[in-house]
């Protein structure tokens, strides 16, 4: 005899989805900061390309389920874009804070430091490092969002290597002068870490949250008819 299974509540399938976008965030946001932190401690010559790599392999990972944030203030973009709600948005936030402390503790505790150093700044070095975080974490939020989130490519296979090769690109060409987070939980993990001050970390995360708002802002004035 078969027996009748009750068809699952609207309630519980929206939980359900919900806890798996949150599992690939935090999943996804650990790795990258993971990387973040064994590399920079390890003192490789070749951290910018393995950083720009995991976020590439998480994004093509679990960008079918959430999207592959990874990072607050591409979410932020995201939010500003309308492609999520602020409830949604919220819990992404929390996900990804928490993987980049999870991260931090895990590089403590596993990697021993050869060369990490301290990024301390202050002056015109600091007004340098706020500069240059705005700009390329503008420019990974601009490209998150033409390349993953535009109604002109709604299947294309390029999303994660164009997004992997910003930060890539980002961390040579300004690494040296900001330290190349264009992520406040690779910031908020790099402060644990101890490789930002807390200092840092805030004005990080100001300047890099403001820079996903306005990312989120030039793609609705520039694709109004994307909704």
């Amino acid at each position: 005899m078969d027996t009748y299974t009750p068809p699952e509540s609207t309630n519980v399938a929206v939980a359900r989805e919900t806890g798996r976008k949150l599992a690939v965030e935090l999943i996804g946001t650990f790795f990258l900061v993971f990387t973040v932190g064994a590399t920079v401690y390890s003192g490789s010559s070749l951290a910018p390309l393995a950083i720009g790599s995991a976020l590439m392999v998480m994004i093509y990972a679990g960008g079918h389920i959430s999207g592959g944030h990874f990072n607050p203030a591409v979410t932020m973009a995201v939010l500003v874009r309308g492609r999520i709600g602020p409830g949604e948005a919220v819990g992404y936030w929390v996900a990804q804070f928490v993987a980049g402390l999870l991260a931090a503790a895990v590089v403590r505790a596993t990697v021993t430091p050869a060369a990490a150093k301290t990024l301390s700044l202050s002056g015109h070095a600091l007004t340098a490092a706020i500069v240059v975080e705005l700009l390329f974490t503008f420019a990974l939020a601009y490209v998150v969002l033409n390349v993953a989130t535009s109604k002109d490519h709604p299947d294309n296979s390029f999303y994660g290597l164009a997004i992997g090769f910003t930060v890539l690109t980002g961390a040579i060409a300004v690494g040296g002068i900001s330290g190349g987070a264009f992520n406040p939980a690779v910031a908020l993990g790099g402060s644990a870490m101890g490789l930002f001050t807390w200092s840092t970390f805030g004005l990080y995360l100001v300047a890099e949250l403001v820079a996903g708002a306005v990312a989120g802002l030039a793609f609705r004035a520039l694709n109004p008819t994307d909704k």
